[in-house]
Formats: structure tokens, C-alpha cells, sequence
């Protein structure tokens, strides 16, 4: 999590410093990185590098929107909305820190390193490289499903019957010939 610190006149002509709070969350993360081909971090490059400002300016406004939020005061929480991502975008504030990233490209890294989770971008890049992560539970293989012949079920007793009913609607048996 960033805790910034931003100086800026409001709109009453005051100057004011303020400790405004960016996060993304590992869910987040993966989301935005999934939402670009390649992955963000290869978009932002190719990006860059087909020197799109209007791009440039469209991605860096979505991570810094996407970041923003309010920390509860138990630090519990960090609370995201689109009515605080549009209070805080209707501020001074962020005019300040948005031409701060997009004049200074070493402040527009630091900001972006420090929003991610500590070891998130590496894993985040893996799975929108299509990498599949290591399962967290192993599921445990389905056991076959027990096979009845029709001569098997006219042997069977009326309770064994029934359970044989039970069993063939949940797939524990199958019918055979």
C-alpha cells in the first residue's frame, strides 16, 4: 500500500497537503493484467514505445483510479468505489499526482512498484502468460463407479434395490449388459 502525501490548492485557493492511500489488490492485479494482451506490463512497453499518448495517458489515469481508496481506520479494510475514485478525481490532488506521473517516468515507477503486493507482478505476468498456478487443494480422483448387470438386480433384495436407485441417480453405478 502507498500512502502519498500531496500538496495542492484547492479550489478555494488554499493550499492544502493531504495523505491520500493506492493499493491493488492480488485480485486486481491479475484482473489488469489479464485485461491486456500479453499482459499490462507489456502493453504499457509496446505502449511507450509506439509513443501513444493518448494510451499512455488512458492507462496510468485506470491504475491510478483503480488503486485509489480509503483506508478504515482499524486498517481492516481499504475501501474502493467508483463515488471515491470519483470524488478523488474531481480534486485538485489528483491533477497534482497525475502530471507528477506523467512527467517524471521515475515517479510514475515507484508509484506503480509500490501499489502492486510485494512478489504480485511476477505471478501476476505468469498467469496472463497462461501459466497455471499450483493448485492449492488436490482434488481427489472420482473412484469408479460400481457396474450392475440386470441378473445382478434381479437378485437383489428390495432394500438393495432402493440403494441401487440412489446409487445410479448419483452416479456411484452404472448399468451394464
Amino acid at each position: 500500500m502507498l500512502k502519498k502525501t500531496i500538496t495542492y490548492e484547492d479550489f478555494n485557493g488554499e493550499e492544502r497537503s493531504e495523505d491520500f492511500f493506492f493499493h491493488l489488490s492480488k485480485a486486481e492485479l491479475v484482473e489488469l493484467e489479464m485485461s491486456h494482451q500479453g499482459g499490462l506490463s507489456e502493453a504499457l512497453k509496446r505502449i511507450v514505445a509506439a509513443e501513444d499518448a493518448k494510451s499512455i495517458i488512458a492507462e496510468f489515469k485506470n491504475i491510478i483510479l483503480s488503486a485509489y481508496g480509503q483506508r478504515s481506520e482499524d486498517g481492516r479494510r481499504f475501501t474502493k468505489n467508483q463515488t471515491l475514485r470519483d470524488e478523488f478525481e474531481s480534486t485538485e490532488a489528483y491533477s497534482v499526482l497525475f502530471m507528477e506521473l506523467m512527467t517524471d517516468t521515475g515517479a510514475a515507477v515507484d508509484f506503480i512498484n509500490s501499489v502492486i503486493p510485494a512478489g504480485m507482478a511476477e505471478e501476476a505476468a505468469r498467469v496472463a502468460a497462461g501459466e497455471t498456478p499450483k493448485p492449492v487443494l488436490e482434488v481427489a480422483p472420482t473412484p469408479e463407479p460400481q457396474k450392475v448387470t440386470r441378473a445382478q438386480m434381479t437378485e437383489m433384495s428390495q432394500e438393495e434395490f432402493r440403494e441401487l436407485g440412489a446409487k445410479l441417480a448419483s452416479g456411484e453405478a452404472v448399468l451394464v449388459d
